[in-house]
């Protein structure tokens, strides 16, 4: 598997492979595939990871500028995160996660939220301690890790693209 940037060839493989992925989800609203071109096309798709086997895409992954308390600071959504339905849970999604953030610490990002699930992220590092909190979203399914300065304390708001459905 090669994990390597998003190329402009790229878009409709990931909308199609976003399609695919979220589509028997239940808590899906069919919004992610959509999302992640409104996210490229505001000029926040700030890092757009793709995993190909053979050649073909198979996981991509998605982040974006977050404001706590109205500040930007240097932190950053994690999402959506898809892999074609036949080869998840087998370490592609935790493979783009691992990648992904790396790059965000090498390019001095302080940190990334997200809003998912605590059984998956807490076992790649990430926190949900109430202190930040997502509309009203369940406090233990907004999840953070900081990679240098304070922790998040406050409201959380991801980019413009994900409206504020909360």
């Amino acid at each position: 598997m090669e994990i390597r940037d998003e190329r402009p060839d790229d878009a409709d493989a990931i909308y199609q492979l976003t399609l695919a992925a979220f589509e028997p989800m239940w808590f899906s609203d069919n919004t992610e595939a959509p999302l992640v071109g409104s996210l490229r096309e505001a000029g926040d798709l700030t890092l757009s990871l793709v995993a190909e086997i053979d050649n073909k895409i198979v996981g991509h992954i998605a982040f974006s500028p977050v404001t706590i308390n109205g500040r930007h600071d240097d932190w950053f959504g994690l999402g959506p995160v898809s892999v074609s339905p036949n080869l998840q849970k087998g370490g592609i999604g935790r493979a783009l996660v691992e990648r992904g953030l790396s790059m965000l610490q090498e390019r001095g990002a302080k940190g990334c939220a997200l809003t998912g699930n605590p059984d998956i992220y807490s076992r790649m590092g990430f926190v949900s301690d109430g202190n930040l909190q997502y509309g009203s979203l369940d406090a233990r399914f907004v999840q953070w890790i900081a990679f240098s300065g304070a922790d998040p304390v406050g409201d959380l708001k991801f980019a413009p693209a994900f409206g504020d459905e909360t």
